[in-house]
């Protein structure tokens, strides 16, 4: 019976105390803001706005939802913030898939230095590259199009470096033997490859897409025509004038921006749990 009860009165020492309220803060931290957000997204303006705040609202109301759908072409803006995120999730899955395979299994004079090259460009900030993408996009005559919002992230050098470390697991002999059965290198990558490496093609995706949902300071400049923003470049908009900002509005618009890729990454998160720990990254 002693030793049965040894174990339970190991797990409330101090350390295991200690342990579970600095994880327990952590979580607080964590998940504080966006409990906070949706509370505050059925309070009226005036208690958003109130010193001191209050948690729970005074005052149930769904107007700031009511003026959100009212206010902004909702269904438009959902329409193309899912298509953008879509395509250059698909996009950017295939076309990092297929680099990675060919750094890791395909043998061609100067595959080191272009993994450097790869290495190399995943270290610059995205702010350094952003005024020469934008002439880039500029004289290729794409400013206010969905090319705009979408050829630029379809393929990125953290997908390429996570595809290629996770298809070097890859047993050699097993492409071998299809090639020996008559199959090319597509249908290798097709039909052998791809299969093998359905956590990290689900991780990078969920990544991408949350990525691509999110993204706001690229749409904001590549895009002039209000029927092309994306939700939170028309959310940005539309919540803030010119004096002052509506609260309300602007934390209803992001509850329901937050809800899809909440949704997302909660049914699929046990495949960016098993990608990552199967690519490598130690």
């Amino acid at each position: 019976m002693a030793h049965d009860d040894a174990p339970r009165r190991r797990r409330f020492t101090p350390r295991a105390v200690a342990l579970n309220a600095a994880l327990l803060a952590g979580l607080t931290a964590s998940i504080g803001p966006l409990v906070w957000m949706v509370v505050s997204s059925v309070k009226p303006e005036g208690e958003i706005r109130q010193f001191p705040p209050t948690f729970l609202p005074d005052q149930l109301t769904w107007a700031n939802y009511t003026e959100l759908f009212a206010t902004l072409n909702f269904p438009r803006y959902f329409l193309n913030s899912v298509v953008v995120a879509l395509v250059v999730t698909v996009g950017s899955v295939l076309f990092s898939a297929m680099v990675g395979y060919a750094l890791a299994k395909l043998d061609f004079p100067g595959r080191r230095t272009l993994f450097a090259l790869v290495m190399g460009t995943l270290m610059v900030p995205g702010m350094v590259t952003f005024v020469p993408l934008f002439v880039l996009v500029a004289n290729l005559d794409l400013i206010n199009t969905y090319a705009a919002l979408i050829l630029p992230f379809l393929a990125a050098p953290f997908g390429v470096f996570l595809m290629r470390q996770f298809m070097l697991d890859i047993p050699d002999e097993l492409l071998d033997a299809a090639r020996v059965d008559g199959a090319g290198e597509f249908r290798t990558f097709f039909a052998v490859v791809l299969p093998q490496t359905r956590p990290a093609l689900a991780t990078l995706g969920i990544l991408t897409f949350l990525g691509s949902w999110n993204n706001f300071l690229w749409p904001l400049v590549a895009v002039q025509s209000a029927d092309k923003y994306t939700l939170p470049v028309a959310l940005a908009l539309y919540s803030t004038g010119q004096n002052t900002v509506q609260y309300g509005l602007l934390v209803a618009g992001a509850t329901v921006i937050v809800l899809p890729i909440l949704i997302v990454f909660l049914a699929l998160q046990r495949h960016i749990v098993q990608g990552i720990s199967t690519t490598g990254l130690k």
